[in-house]
């Protein structure tokens, strides 16, 4: 089997690559220009020479139709695309473009040029908006709100529609928050363990961060890249909700960080409002049933788990930097 990775420089990309590599796939990835991508993730994951690697611009069509028919996948996994909703606000267009259109001319090419490929979409729980205290399944209604949810809204009733006016294999992952050590920086809960054990080394840095109120279900990525390959498993495509099932808040992740280091988290952060999103998801809870029931996928990591990890690997990286 022969599967192409797009968006394979991300955290979900890595670990999607080497587990496909672990069940004897051919695994080719791409990014937008290989030659200016970092694929620090892959040499991490010791997966660097086994892959290999196309440029590829997910929103021109060109590109896209060239990259297919010289691979020839059998299944394709999308998971390019601008993927910060803080920076959607600053950047909508790149946002609708990199996520929507792109996810509209892997459709189209897999349509032209081989239907029989298994497609798998990245979608989003930020899709459902605020859910309040109700918990979001496949029939929950969408109420998005960023520039980037709208964006992986467009893109999952795309694969929905083609799925049902094409017949294609195309399934939507509809993934809540997943993290791991391969978490760039700029998203909140590597800036948080990153920061933190900074500060347990000794600096005096104050970590600066928006809304603590906020909660969220989060669990361990390479878990959550099973689930994806579980879809294009199925007879049919279909969309599927992947999360934990436990929601907590942004405040409960940085205590456990903190406490994790032996350190007391409200001696060390600071909220501040200018750093609060324009519009932003107060409450997000999951309902995973039909991802265990169908695909017989289960969450492996609690929340509490997901940070321990985070927490070792990186001051084992510091220690490894450290002894150079």
């Amino acid at each position: 089997m022969r599967a192409l990775i797009c968006g394979i420089g991300g955290q979900d990309g890595g670990y999607l690559a080497k587990f496909l590599l672990g069940k004897g796939y051919e695994v080719y990835g791409t990014s937008r220009d290989i030659h200016l991508m970092s694929n620090r993730g892959l040499h991490v994951l010791n997966i660097a020479d086994q892959v290999v690697l196309r440029s590829m611009a997910i929103n021109d069509f060109r590109s896209v139709l060239t990259v297919l028919a010289e691979v020839n996948p059998d299944e394709v996994y999308n998971l390019a695309g601008q993927s910060s909703v803080g920076l959607s606000f600053e950047q909508p267009v790149e946002t609708m473009e990199s996520i929507a259109i792109g996810t509209l001319n892997l459709l189209e090419a897999i349509r032209f040029l081989k239907p029989s490929i298994r497609f798998y979409s990245a979608g989003s729980s930020e899709c459902f908006g605020d859910t309040g205290h109700e918990v979001a399944d496949e029939t929950t209604a969408f109420k998005p709100r960023s520039p980037y949810a709208v964006a992986k809204a467009t893109a999952f009733w795309q694969v929905a529609n083609y799925r049902e006016a094409y017949k294609l294999h195309a399934s939507n992952g509809i993934l809540f928050n997943h993290e791991s050590p391969m978490r760039p920086e700029r998203f909140v809960t590597r800036k948080i363990v990153a920061t933190a054990c900074r500060i347990a080394r000794g600096s005096e840095e104050i970590l600066t961060l928006g809304d603590t109120n906020i909660c969220r279900d989060w669990g361990w990525a390479p878990n959550y890249v099973e689930a994806m390959w579980a879809m294009t498993q199925q007879d049919q495509g279909g969309d599927y909700v992947v999360a934990t099932g436990r929601t907590v808040s942004l405040s409960y992740f940085i205590e456990q960080v903190f406490a994790e280091l032996n350190l007391d988290w409200r001696m060390h952060v600071n909220s501040d409002p200018q750093l609060y999103l324009p519009s932003d998801i107060r409450q997000s809870h999951g309902n995973p049933e039909r991802a265990r029931r169908v695909l017989g996928w289960h969450h492996t990591l609690e929340v509490d788990e997901v940070v321990q990890e985070m927490v070792r690997a990186q001051l084992k990286a510091e220690s490894n930097a450290s002894s150079v």
